[in-house]
């Protein structure tokens, strides 16, 4: 499932992203709503249903309130993602500082930012083509960016890893966040699925060995398993793969570098 930023009233959402509209709040028989209220709920609806249980009916069943009671705060369940995008960005940090530099500070921002993925899943499903144009937003932009420009490296060619590492962290993120879900979601473990499939590769393939030679080498010095039964092997096999897979990017960066100097 994929939600596109940008699908409500663009005034109305811009306009109390960057604070320029106060939030209302009405009086009545029960506790008065506000947008805020209504945002920080959505988005406890969304930590735990996803994306796909996001509506203004289950927000206001939260709420004790009609979903036609919430529409008086906010336009759209648009205008509604927008924010709560945008909101939930301000929970990263804006600062790094590391002895190690750049490539610590990058390692450092990496992590954070796969956590908060691990936090908050349906934010992989906000796609990327069309930012929602917030403050928070822009912030991420601004943090990243600034620990890159520490490389001495032109515009450009910054442009270009920012959309690297970006596009990495997102993509371990997702893949970490279904292992998690696939249990509860399928209703099958990943003990019981991969028992139930291993011995049946070997009876329609007998020659897999022979065919798919790299598949074998491919699983020698795997990760131990991990100590919590609970875990999914993926999970742990994914964070041994962030790890390699963000040395290598910083060590490509590091090459940029020296290919610069050098003219």
């Amino acid at each position: 499932m994929v939600v596109y930023a940008g699908q409500g009233d663009p005034r109305w959402s811009m306009d109390v992203m960057w604070g320029n509209r106060v939030s209302s709040q009405r009086p009545g028989p029960k506790p008065g709503l506000s947008v805020d209220l209504i945002i920080d709920t959505a988005i406890g609806v969304a930590d735990v249903d996803g994306m796909s249980g996001l509506s203004m009916r289950a927000v206001g069943e939260r709420l004790g309130r009609t979903a036609m009671a919430l529409y008086t705060y906010v336009p759209t369940k648009g205008d509604l993602v927008d924010l709560m995008y945008d909101k939930v960005l301000g929970e990263l940090p804006t600062g790094y500082r590391s002895e190690r530099g750049w490539r610590g500070s990058v390692t450092s921002w990496a992590e954070d930012h796969l956590e908060f993925h691990l936090r908050h899943p349906w934010t992989l499903q906000v796609s990327q083509a069309r930012p929602v144009l917030g403050p928070n937003e822009f912030a991420t932009l601004e943090t990243a960016s600034g620990i890159l420009h520490e490389t001495g490296l032109r515009p450009p060619v910054l442009r270009g890893i920012l959309g690297v590492v970006l596009h990495f962290v997102r993509g371990a993120a997702r893949t970490e966040a279904e292992a998690r879900s696939a249990a509860e979601e399928t209703g099958v473990s990943d003990e019981d699925w991969w028992h139930s499939r291993s011995p049946l590769l070997v009876e329609v393939a007998p020659d897999f060995a022979a065919r798919f030679p790299m598949a074998i080498k491919m699983e020698q010095d795997k990760p131990a398993p991990p100590d919590d039964p609970k875990k999914p092997y993926l999970e742990s096999a994914m964070a041994e793969s962030f790890a390699t897979g963000l040395e290598v990017i910083l060590d490509g960066i590091e090459a940029t570098i020296e290919k610069a100097k050098a003219g």
